[in-house]
């Protein structure tokens, strides 16, 4: 398990933008499971929407990509501070299920899928009470900083 503090050391990113709260369970090469607390005082809420709001897609997929690049630093077994970074490449066969909504656990999981010439492909879902909100092949390309 990682909480917050560790997540931080394998990710540049800082709020507003981190989309992951906690690790709960990773196996180098293989897979990682973890989740974001979704509360409505995330800053998108307040455009996304202010009468309905939802979660908007591209952030559910920042979050799958965002727990595949931990993967992709411990699998490896390096962080940012030695000069490396997974950056978002693509995604691919993308399908979304269900909204995401303030008051969610939004349970992220990644299973590493290859490793080609520094891009990492992942297959991954996010779900919300076991029921998929969304799916997606995620890529990363990791690349010194």
């Amino acid at each position: 398990m990682m909480h917050i503090e560790e997540i931080l050391e394998y990710l540049p990113h800082r709020y507003p933008f981190l989309l992951l709260d906690r690790v709960t369970e990773v196996t180098a090469g293989e897979s990682i499971y973890g989740y974001k607390n979704i509360s409505f005082n995330e800053p998108y809420f307040t455009g996304h929407f202010p009468q309905k709001p939802i979660m908007p897609g591209v952030l559910i997929i920042e979050a799958m990509a965002q727990l595949s690049g931990v993967l992709g630093f411990v699998t490896v077994d390096r962080k940012p501070e030695d000069g490396v970074i997974h950056y978002l490449a693509g995604s691919s066969k993308v399908r979304f299920k269900r909204p995401v909504v303030p008051g969610d656990r939004l349970d992220l999981e990644s299973r590493f899928l290859s490793d080609k010439h520094g891009i990492w492909k992942f297959d991954c879902r996010a779900l919300v009470d076991g029921k998929v909100a969304c799916v997606a092949e995620i890529m990363t390309a990791e690349r010194e900083v």
